[in-house]
């Protein structure tokens, strides 16, 4: 069990004055919060979903930043480690639309990075081309599937509220260049990473998640600490084990691709790097470096009863992230 609070009715992030509303403070299951953000140059908001194929690794982001959109689209090769990138930074966000509930409604991005997601409650499609890279999936959401909400109070004035959707089955195709690749619904797993909040202009975290058949996990690090609240969670079955611990992330800062693990009381997995994606931006005021690891992992996580359920095979990513926006 967990020390955090756990919400089951909607609720507003913030007061009418913009502040953190002190009763959206826990964590969820299922998407209950409404982003109602006020004020302009703090705020962030954006949807990244990674999907992780026998073949490949595909990352979208449609994000807003207030005075930028910045959208991307990943292609990497898992057979011959070639990634195709495509970046685009739009002035004041402009074409962009980031509804105010995860689940719910329309995301689109247009330009360089073109991007449109629909959300319903049966599940969610997923359209993006960028140059030679075309990518449609549709993403089912099953009955019963849960989700981890988590709201993290930095203060009344900077929080967040993020959405990790694990585990999700996907279907599609994959387009590079001339040639079609099929996305399999079998061994295929697609990752939602809902954010909206007011940030502090430098911060650092860690991430990392994993899927399987039947299982998948959740865990963050860094910008969580101290706060009272975790973005950590265990999923069974698509039903999930909130853990509110804060966890120990273990990795060589020098050397990206040796074995990261992370421990606490109910976790202790490895993730087994077998592909690092390094992103930097440095603009001076605005920067950003992103080490993003693909692998398997090994190792337990336990349940709400105290049960160890074995995540070895697991595939998914760990990455560190350090922004100053």
């Amino acid at each position: 069990m967990t020390h955090e609070r756990e919400i089951t009715a909607p609720v507003d992030l913030c007061l009418p004055d913009g502040r953190l509303d002190p009763a959206a403070i826990g964590w969820t299951r299922r998407p209950l919060h409404r982003a109602n953000l006020r004020g302009w140059g703090r705020t962030k908001r954006w949807e990244y979903w990674g999907v992780v194929t026998p073949a490949h690794v595909i990352g979208v982001v449609v994000s807003s930043l207030d005075y930028a959109g910045v959208h991307s689209l990943y292609v990497l090769d898992r057979a011959t480690g070639e990634e195709v990138v495509t970046e685009a930074v739009v002035p004041l966000a402009r074409g962009v639309e980031l509804p105010e509930r995860s689940g719910v409604g329309t995301v689109t991005a247009h330009g360089p990075v073109t991007v449109d997601v629909d959300q319903r409650p049966d599940g969610t499609t997923l359209r993006a081309t960028a140059g030679d890279v075309e990518v449609d999936l549709a993403m089912p959401l099953p009955a019963g599937h849960e989700s981890l909400g988590v709201v993290v109070p930095w203060g009344q004035r900077r929080f967040q509220y993020t959405v990790k959707d694990i585990g999700r089955p996907v279907r599609g195709r994959l387009r590079v260049g001339g040639t079609w690749h099929d996305v399999p619904a079998d061994g295929s797993f697609a990752v939602l990473d809902h954010g909206r909040g007011r940030w502090p202009y430098s911060i650092a975290w860690n991430w990392a998640a994993g899927s399987g058949p039947g299982r998948a996990v959740q865990l963050g690090g860094k910008w969580t600490d101290g706060t009272g609240s975790t973005e950590n969670g265990l999923f069974v079955a698509g039903r999930l084990h909130k853990i509110g611990d804060e966890l120990r992330w273990t990795y060589d800062r020098s050397d990206w691709l040796r074995p990261w693990r992370i421990t606490g009381d109910r976790v202790d997995v490895t993730l087994h790097p077998f592909h690092e994606r390094a992103a930097r931006t440095n603009l001076g005021v605005v920067a950003n470096e992103t080490h993003q690891c693909f692998g398997h992992f090994t190792g337990w996580a336990a349940t709400d009863d105290g049960e160890r359920v074995d995540l070895d095979g697991l595939v998914g990513w760990a990455e560190e992230a350090r922004n100053r926006w």
